[in-house]
């Protein structure tokens, strides 16, 4: 026989190739000496037709295997259609994820597999035909055709990948001289009755070549670092995840684990593929992310998850959703986890208490202190109170004014905790031996002024802006440009110093596949940080990663005047404040370690880093948060 030739099976009119089997006419097929075959043969035309059986079944694994790569470099065709979209999705809970969901559970859909294995499905059809029509029964039977039909569905499901060749073909062997009876004495065994081959054995089996086919299928995607322009951080790193808290399907118990890489990936192709306007395959990718998702799992699983729900929510899309996640994120409880979040993550807390550092430094030796903040945040206040308390001025009076604006979103929530806020603020000033008053005023931006404020001559005016920027819109959302509006008005009441925290995140302008990557490295960042410094059993953490889930959903999931959270880069920061008539003043020269004296021993993620006259803060390679003083 040539190389890659036909070759017959002495025992049936079948003659075999590199391709589908060629059937004999059905007068030879009906008789088996007619075709050639015969029922008995010599030892040494046994050996021979074995050795070329085993060439060909070696050839036909190898151009599978080519087939397959060949299938992994051409454009998916997803299965879906737009109205399998919400049935795929379906296991995405609506609401916030820590409230004990879990996107650990069955994919909705069988279509969510991916178009690469249904290619190599194909490329392997012949083989599997070869083994499936070797043995045409002696007696027709309803259990051998059944037999035949689970063989044929076996070939479309599993596909054994290309380094298992040589356990695979083992148990393929196996499989055929059960369900075929290859030996001489099994062959007077069958009957009417159908094959010797019991469901449990067929069950064994098909177990056995599964387990090969999950442990050695190589990951679905090279590495790729997601495009992030930010000059200061880098690609998180992470081990693959494989959760084993949540519940797993009957589909995805036999796939192999999903790499952070590749979760990474699948996530930003289908960041990528929503931009496009193609749903279907955005909804396939979420879909089989939904094995690696786990709202109770590692620092990647949480991250996954995250970002599954908040990619999610643009796919169908309802009023009803939409209505009920800005609900959330501008709701009393996402404020008090948005509060937790800066108090018990390394990088916002320190910021945080540079900020007061700049305060305290530029009232200098003042008794009677005015501060106006925009978004009271009650742990940095209450470092303020400390740190104010430590000048040792006698008399040290601290007048606090909390505004707020009527046409915001998050006005109801915030005003409904800035007076028990403030109750608690006093008691604690009382114990340090400070004055303390707080009043709270709601105006517009156009509306700041002195006199309203309350302002007085001979106090110390200082403004802080911690976290209240990003929340008020600029002329990319409303011609009147509240944002530029304010820092103006701000500029006017010619303060001693301007605090500015915020998050380092461009979630403003940018377009979704950037806004995404950039997302993905920063709250990785975070959950990662509350990951080595908070117990995963605290309620304060859960309620900080819930607000996390809610900031993300907005970040990614919105568009338009339903975006809220609108973050910057520092380097836009100090572009706007430039234009609204500030200049920069530098913070301390020891700022680093004044920040970390009161942080006691410093998590080995923990980054500080002063910089041209700001405090970066980040964890591992990525700057979470700065910190910066204006005049």
């Amino acid at each position: 026989m040539e190389p890659g030739g036909p070759w017959r099976d002495p025992r049936q009119g079948y003659i075999y190739g590199l391709g589908s089997p060629m059937q004999m006419p059905a007068q030879q097929r009906s008789d088996p000496a007619a075709a050639g075959g015969v029922l008995k043969r010599s030892l040494g035309e046994l050996e021979r037709w074995q050795h070329q059986r085993q060439f060909a079944m070696q050839q036909e694994l190898y151009l599978r295997a080519v087939r397959q790569r060949t299938a992994a470099t051409s454009p998916a065709v997803s299965p879906l259609t737009s109205a399998d979209i919400a049935a795929v999705l379906g296991g995405v809970p609506a609401q916030p994820f820590f409230s004990g969901s879990s996107l650990g559970g069955g994919l909705a859909s069988p279509s969510s597999t991916l178009s690469s294995l249904t290619t190599a499905s194909r490329a392997a059809m012949p083989l599997i035909q070869h083994h499936v029509h070797r043995q045409p029964p002696l007696v027709p039977s309803s259990a051998h055709a059944q037999t035949q039909a689970q063989a044929h569905a076996l070939a479309v499901a599993r596909v054994p990948a290309p380094s298992a060749v040589g356990s695979e073909l083992s148990i393929l062997q196996d499989l055929e001289k059960q369900l075929l009876g290859d030996d001489d004495e099994a062959e007077p065994a069958m009957s009417g009755t159908g094959s010797t081959v019991t469901s449990s054995e067929w069950e064994e089996t098909i177990q056995r070549l599964n387990s090969i086919t999950a442990a050695s299928s190589p990951p679905l995607y090279a590495e790729a670092t997601p495009n992030n322009k930010n000059n200061y951080s880098a690609a998180m790193t992470g081990s693959p995840s494989n959760s084993s808290t949540s519940t797993a399907s009957s589909s995805a118990s036999c796939s192999p684990p999903i790499s952070a890489t590749t979760s990474r990936q699948l996530l930003s192709e289908a960041a990528a593929a929503i931009a496009d306007g193609n749903l279907e395959t955005a909804a396939a990718n979420l879909a089989t992310l939904k094995r690696a998702a786990n709202p109770r799992g590692d620092a990647e699983q949480r991250l996954v998850a995250v970002m599954v729900a908040a990619l999610s929510s643009r796919i169908a899309p309802t009023a009803s959703a939409s209505s009920q996640q800005l609900a959330d994120l501008c709701g009393a409880e996402h404020h008090t986890g948005s509060q937790l979040l800066h108090d018990i993550t390394p990088c916002f807390r320190l910021a945080l208490d540079a900020a007061n550092i700049a305060i305290v430094e530029a009232v200098a030796g003042h008794r009677v202190i005015h501060l106006v903040d925009f978004d009271i945040n009650a742990p940095q206040h209450a470092a303020l109170i400390q740190r104010l308390a430590d000048r040792r001025v006698p008399g040290t009076c601290l007048q606090v004014t909390a505004v707020t604006d009527p046409t915001s979103p998050f006005t109801q929530s915030l005003a409904a905790t800035l007076p028990g806020v403030g109750e608690r603020l006093k008691k604690l000033a009382e114990l340090a031996g400070i004055e303390y008053h707080f009043r709270m005023i709601s105006c517009r931006a156009v509306e700041i002024e002195a006199s309203k404020l309350g302002c007085e001559p001979g106090e110390a005016l200082a403004v802080n802006l911690a976290f209240a920027l990003s929340h008020v819109p600029d002329e990319s959302v409303s011609p009147a440009n509240p944002r530029d509006e304010l820092l103006r008005r701000v500029r006017a009441l010619g303060p001693q110093v301007v605090t500015l925290v915020e998050q380092e995140l461009n979630s403003n302008t940018a377009p979704l596949a950037t806004r995404f990557s950039d997302a993905y490295l920063h709250y990785g960042a975070i959950l990662d940080a509350l990951d080595s410094t908070v117990s995963r059993d605290s309620a304060d953490r859960a309620r900080a990663e819930e607000a996390v889930a809610n900031m993300s959903a907005n970040a990614v999931g919105r568009e338009g005047a339903d975006r809220l959270e609108r973050c910057e880069v520092f380097g836009k920061w100090r572009a706007r404040f430039g234009m609204a008539g500030f200049r920069p003043v530098a913070l301390a020269a020891g700022i680093a370690d004044q920040v970390m004296a009161r942080a006691g021993a410093p998590p080995p993620g923990l980054v500080v880093k002063p910089e041209n006259g700001v405090l970066r803060l980040g964890w591992k390679q990525r700057v979470v948060a700065v910190a910066s003083a204006w005049r």
